[in-house]
């Protein structure tokens, strides 16, 4: 996979954020792991259809979630992940993902994207149908978020 494809949805992160009110944002590291995520809080998985295949797993903690969706709520503050939070987090999802839909679409990449799926707990994994999984941390404003990219 190119690594400017990877980069569309590394970059999302640093381009829709301060859209949202954050300010400081920082992007660490990119690894590769194997074909699992360990996950402790809250995952958004969306699949990525078309000239590419596969899916962007988002994943932080529950109180980071909750951090993100009463920013993207004007500040409200959200005490509980309830259904309200949980909406904010899965727009928030496809916010970042649309975003490097469009930067690969005007490449010439064609590409569609699922709705996400959101699942949260304690101490799950994912398992992605691929062999390795790109990975990158990005720090907005200390709050982690982790992007997973696994495509075939």
């Amino acid at each position: 996979m190119s690594s400017k494809i990877i980069n569309h949805f590394l970059n999302s992160v640093l381009d829709i954020m301060p859209q949202l009110g954050f300010s400081n944002i920082e992007k660490k590291d990119v690894f590769i792991k194997e074909s699992s995520i360990k996950v402790d809080g809250v995952m958004l998985n969306l699949g990525v259809v078309g000239d590419i295949k596969g899916n962007v797993i988002y994943n932080m903690s529950e109180d980071d979630a909750k951090k993100v969706a009463s920013k993207m709520m004007m500040g409200m503050p959200v005490l509980e992940f309830d259904n309200m939070a949980q909406s904010a987090i899965s727009e928030l999802s496809n916010m970042l993902t649309a975003k490097a839909s469009i930067k690969l679409e005007k490449e010439g990449i064609n590409t569609n994207i699922s709705t996400p799926t959101l699942t949260h707990g304690r101490d799950f994994e994912v398992k992605t149908n691929t062999d390795k999984i790109i990975s990158s941390e990005v720090l907005v404003d200390d709050i982690s978020i982790k992007v997973n990219i696994a495509f075939e």
